[in-house]
């Protein structure tokens, strides 16, 4: 039977009269996680973006990961920040995962910046999980003389 939007509650009542909406818990493999998802080689970064008077800052949690496995580039007004995550499990022997919410492996992300920013001067820290991006912006009210020549 296909239901709409408008029959919903009638749907809902079918399910739970029929006892169709009940499964039981089970341990599930790594193959059987993914199976409705498409097949991606990296994951996406979460970015916070902010701005001061004089600097713009770009924060995101990457946990299990290490400076040493961050790259964060800055060219003209695109910010990327790549990485790898470990996870504590690799050197386990017969897992068996009841939830996979985590994403552990390579990571990219490249956003554009809202303002015109110094790139060459930007900052990044990690701390407990957290990247934090600093970068200086370009002064706007910068007035620049043309010169007009007369033809």
């Amino acid at each position: 039977m296909k239901h709409t939007d408008d029959n919903a509650f009638a749907m809902i009542l079918e399910q739970t009269q029929t006892g169709s909406s009940q499964a039981p818990a089970k341990p599930i493999s790594l193959d059987e996680t993914n199976y409705w998802s498409e097949d991606h080689n990296e994951g996406k970064l979460a970015v916070d973006v902010a701005e001061d008077a004089t600097d713009l800052f770009v924060v995101s949690t990457m946990a299990g990961s290490t400076p040493e496995k961050i790259e964060v580039y800055v060219h003209n007004d695109l910010l990327t920040i790549r990485g790898v995550r470990s996870t504590p499990l690799d050197h386990e022997k017969e897992i068996t995962y009841f939830y996979t919410e985590c994403f552990w492996g390579t990571f990219s992300r490249t956003i554009v910046l809202p303002t015109d920013v110094k790139g060459d001067l930007a900052h990044a820290t990690y701390h407990n999980g957290i990247l934090l991006v600093k970068i200086p912006k370009r002064q706007a009210d910068a007035k620049i003389e043309v010169e007009i020549i007369d033809e």
